[in-house]
């Protein structure tokens, strides 16, 4: 089994934008092998090309969607034909499920992926799915993926989950770290000092997390003797489930808003 080696890239926005600087960095793929579909010039990679129409010639070996989902009417207008019969196309688009793919491009196979942001630095998490994909076509999309991070297949029933948890989870952990050094701030330390350090927390706990045997929870029951100043914190958090339900509610919220564009994209 190959690697795709050239790849047609439709937009190239903060997402697909930080999976195509892996991969060239990683190796994975030659910036002179990738074209990207763009409405304005952007700052790519050495040896990526760019333009407003797609090349003419043959057909890559894959090509990936990175458009925002709203979008995918009005570029399927414009490449649908141009692309049909592509070996491989992987979407990135959240809310449009395979079968809305199918309807508006041909392709030969058609993978759905949901990367998040730290695939730009090799740490991200890749969910994957397809339904109609034959094995050789699902094995190049999770080696194109295997650079960016951790590559997980996914039933379509999870997809959107998935997507909550993994895909808009940096966001939520982000607004959390703000939080942790807006209380720090709250509390008489300066705001810039505040932030240093709730960085440096996180990018130790989630490290060391990481590489334990131990699970999450059972780390924070080691920071935390009993009647201590920790567990008095935690207190706070594990009161009637408290942040459970805080982000389970928020979760829910973002696979809401996947499932309305998913009605969207079908309609």
């Amino acid at each position: 089994m190959t690697l795709p080696k050239t790849l047609w890239l439709i937009g190239c926005g903060n997402m697909a934008g930080a999976m195509l600087r892996r991969w060239v960095a990683a190796g994975t793929v030659r910036g002179a092998d990738v074209f990207v579909l763009n409405r304005r010039e952007q700052d790519l990679p050495e040896g990526v090309r760019q333009g407003r129409v797609l090349p003419q010639g043959a057909l890559p070996d894959a090509v990936m969607l990175g458009v925002k989902p709203q979008q995918i009417d009005e570029v399927a207008g414009q490449i649908a034909g141009r692309i049909a019969g592509v070996p491989l196309l992987i979407s990135i688009l959240a809310g449009a499920d395979e079968a809305a793919l199918a309807a508006r491009f041909e392709a030969r196979a058609i993978v759905r992926a949901m990367p998040n942001l730290p695939v730009e630095i090799g740490k991200g998490v890749v969910a994957l799915h397809s339904e109609g994909a034959s094995a050789d076509a699902r094995a190049q999309a999770q080696a194109l993926m295997a650079p960016l991070g951790l590559v997980e297949w996914v039933e379509a029933v999870h997809f959107a989950v998935v997507g909550a948890l993994a895909g808009s989870g940096p966001a939520f952990v982000y607004r959390f770290v703000d939080a942790l050094a807006a209380g720090g701030a709250a509390l008489g330390l300066p705001a810039e000092q505040a932030l240093r350090l709730a960085l440096a927390t996180a990018e130790g706990g989630a490290l060391l997390a990481a590489g334990s045997t131990d699970t999450p929870g059972m780390l924070a029951d080691k920071v935390a003797s009993p009647g201590g100043s920790t567990r008095a914190g935690l207190n706070v958090l594990d009161a009637d489930d408290a942040l459970i339900r805080l982000i389970t509610e928020t979760l829910a919220a973002s696979v809401r808003r996947d499932a309305e564009m998913a009605a969207a994209a079908r309609g």
